[in-house]
């Protein structure tokens, strides 16, 4: 049996910050607490604002892994920074296992969007798992006389600084997935930031813009409905959720793979068997049926990595990501 609630700053020492906390009637008796570990509650900080797409995942996996564990979780927003300061806190903290970070990819985007970001994101962290992946789907404008990815490229091609493309903001996946898009085709298509994926969204149905990386989940209706047209995914494979629709490399772009993810990571030093039993209910947790069918309605797919297979992608995806911004000059607001 699981509880949720929201609990006031003074009830919860050292907290100040919106909470949410998961626990079990048996982290009540307290049974779990008498374990050797955790002590106490165990924090995930999200550094994003609550209701996101990080803060929403952190949600499920409190949720799940606070069953499997039996034990409370509590999940704390600290926005600021562009995700920095969260990440940070982390950095910092105790590496006990009762806190832990739950981020995107923007993690390994600081050091090449920032001159000093305060914390390594690879060397100060101690990786538990890769959550989730979210391929993007590349949609046009129907009014756009386009039908493939070849076609397009075509046309930008044959008119060059004509087609423009919308993203959430500067310097964020969207934008990001456009740029390698720019790099891979070599054409020039001009950026359109905007304040959210909901406005790109609405500019692109209505012609302001002609294309955009997005989820599957936010415009897979528009798509049914005939206002937008998809051409591809970003991911490596086909989405189980769109089996009809091809990747970027299928479809005529050669090396384009760009997949936003959400991670878990502990500080560096957490004990090695600690790490092995997150990492472990965390899987637990992606298995769960209502926990699966919330993440497919969201577009994302189920990985659960180890904690070695997720230190490899780490570093590779640093240094991926830190190419497209460097020969992009891609910079954040």
């Amino acid at each position: 049996m699981t509880f949720c609630k929201q609990i006031p700053a003074a009830a919860t020492a050292g907290l100040n910050r919106r909470h949410f906390v998961v626990g079990t009637m048996a982290s009540l008796t307290g049974s779990a607490l008498a374990q050797t570990w955790p002590k106490g509650p165990i924090r995930i900080i999200v550094p994003h604002p609550a209701g996101g797409p990080a803060d929403q995942i952190a949600r499920l996996a409190a949720n799940g892994m606070a069953q499997v564990l039996r034990a409370t979780f509590v999940v704390e927003n600290r926005p600021g920074g562009d995700g920095m300061l969260g990440a940070q806190a982390v950095a910092q903290a105790q590496p006990n296992g009762e806190t832990l970070l739950v981020n995107a990819s923007v993690h390994v985007t600081y050091p090449a969007l920032f001159k000093k970001v305060g914390f390594d994101v690879i060397d100060d962290f101690a990786p538990v798992t890769q959550l989730t992946r979210v391929p993007m789907v590349l949609l046009v404008n129907p009014k756009l006389p386009v039908q493939d990815i070849k076609g397009l490229i075509a046309y930008a091609k044959a008119y060059p600084g004509t087609l423009s493309f919308g993203s959430s903001g500067n310097a964020g996946a969207a934008h990001l997935a456009g740029e390698l898009f720019k790099q891979l085709a070599d054409v020039d298509i001009v950026h359109v930031p905007y304040r959210g994926a909901a406005p790109a969204l609405t500019d692109l149905i209505g012609g302001q813009i002609q294309l955009l990386f997005d989820s599957a989940s936010g415009s897979l209706q528009h798509v049914r409905a005939g206002k937008l047209r998809a051409l591809a995914v970003t991911s490596q494979s086909r989405m189980a959720s769109l089996p009809d629709l091809p990747t970027m490399i299928e479809a005529g772009l050669p090396g384009y793979v760009l997949t936003n993810w959400y991670g878990l990571w502990a500080p560096k030093g957490t004990p090695a068997a600690t790490i092995q039993r997150l990492q472990s209910a965390a899987v637990q947790m992606l298995h769960m049926p209502d926990v699966q069918a919330q993440l497919r309605q969201n577009g994302a797919e189920i990985v659960g990595s180890t904690p070695e297979e997720f230190a490899r992608f780490l570093v590779a995806e640093k240094n991926a990501w830190a190419k497209i911004v460097v020969k992009s000059g891609a910079k954040l607001d």
